[in-house]
């Protein structure tokens, strides 16, 4: 599918909501699946990815139902859980494939976990080699340890492990493997990663501890809770972005999450000369939340690199359409990861932008953006990734001229009714 985007000359206002956070709605469903006793997640993102983890999860005999904006999990704990007829399908989604992974490793049963063409090009080895570590059988099929992956659940052990790369999907699949084994799983590392499940897991009396560089986690039984979930930050980004690159916005976002693990964007944004302001911080299920407003300002290129990154990381490719904004150069380091995205998403921000008459410089692990270039509309291609797609329609607004981006439909994934969001505010 097609989508037509003019670009504007006025600018962004109003009051919205953003889709409810992604991550912790996926980590509400899993987590409330392993716990005892009822789990509701208010409101719940009802997003093409968060939809297939609720499916694997009946697949797999979980008792839950979406009711208005809320989900609610009928927790029986990890004995709950029973053999699936048949694959279970992952879609698009990276997070359900990991995420499982992970809980199904002391299982007593043999499971496949499958996905699209875009995932089953995901690497999985990260994970693989650790569960098998703890004492699951686990293989990906795929060349190159890509998906499908089989998992046949053991008698689990704890490990101590040192992270190889900050990957939130990584440490919450030992965390949840962790829950259910002999001993302490201790994980090193990987602080600059999302922390959600860690939040979570205290919520719901998991026998968790935090050191200075660990977080270990013992065998325990977790309790059903109440999640009250905020708006997607990385959701937020695009609209943010948009609000400081039009002239004459002034845009509130309500009920966003900040949590700091999520929120390096907001801190890139104002070291470019966007002033977003932030009001009503207050927390609750363990996670921040509140209320950002932001208006159009003149930005200027900024180095980004080293821990920085992971606290940012889907951002990454809005960044190189502020990039091809600002003035002067944009510089993007460290962010490799992004290359086994839903898309090479380096190679695909480079070449799309190229095609508006952006001016890029491709880096082996990130990029150089130079301003500020004018835009002018074309025909881009999403690559099938939501990120982009919705990064391509920032550049667009900011552009001469139209521009159409094919494959708008995987927007669905993380952010539905983009597109009508964006009209009512414009």
């Amino acid at each position: 599918m097609d989508m037509v985007i003019n670009g504007v000359t006025r600018g962004m206002r109003g009051e919205v909501r953003v889709p409810p956070d992604k991550s912790i709605s996926h980590r509400a469903a899993i987590l409330g699946a392993l716990a005892e006793g009822v789990t509701t997640a208010r409101p719940f993102l009802r997003s093409a990815d968060c939809l297939s983890t609720l499916a694997c999860l009946r697949s797999l005999g979980v008792e839950l139902g979406l009711e208005g904006e809320a989900l609610r999990v009928e927790g029986r704990g990890p004995g709950g859980w029973r053999e699936p007829q048949g694959p279970l399908d992952a879609g698009n989604s990276a997070t359900t494939m990991r995420l499982l992974a992970g809980a199904l490793a002391a299982m007593p049963f043999r499971c496949e976990i499958r996905g699209d063409s875009s995932l089953s090009r995901r690497p999985m080895a990260r994970i693989v080699e650790p569960l098998r570590d703890m004492g699951a059988e686990v293989e990906a099929l795929g060349e190159g340890s890509r998906p499908p992956l089989v998992i046949r659940g053991g008698r689990l052990r704890g490990i101590d492990y040192e992270m190889p790369v900050d990957s939130a999907q990584l440490k919450s699949a030992l965390l949840m493997a962790g829950l259910q084994a002999e001993g302490e799983t201790r994980v090193r590392g990987g602080k600059a990663s999302r922390d959600h499940t860690e939040r979570m897991l205290a919520l719901m009396e998991a026998d968790i501890s935090f050191q200075e560089d660990a977080v270990v986690v013992r065998r325990s039984s977790l309790r059903g809770r109440e999640v009250a979930v905020p708006g997607d930050i990385s959701s937020a980004s695009f609209l943010l972005a948009a609000a400081a690159l039009l002239p004459g916005s002034r845009l509130v976002l309500r009920e966003v999450g900040l949590n700091p693990t999520r929120a390096g964007f907001l801190s890139v944004l104002n070291s470019m000369g966007a002033l977003v302001m932030e009001s009503s911080y207050r927390e609750s299920a363990n996670e921040p939340r509140g209320d950002l407003e932001v208006g159009s300002a003149v930005l200027s290129g900024v180095e980004v690199e080293g821990w920085r990154i992971p606290a940012m990381i889907d951002e990454v490719p809005l960044l190189a359409v502020l990039g091809c904004r600002a003035k002067g150069e944009t510089v993007v380091r460290g962010a490799g990861e992004l290359r086994v995205k839903e898309s090479d998403r380096i190679a695909a921000m480079c070449a799309e932008l190229a095609r508006m008459g952006g001016r890029l410089e491709e880096l082996e692990d990130g990029f150089v953006a130079y301003g500020p270039t004018p835009l002018k509309g074309a025909r881009v291609d999403s690559h099938g990734d939501h990120r982009i797609a919705m990064s391509l329609a920032v550049a667009a607004l900011c552009a001469e001229g139209e521009t159409v981006i094919s494959g708008w439909e995987c927007v669905d994934i993380s952010f539905p009714g983009f597109a009508e969001l964006l009209r009512s505010i414009l």
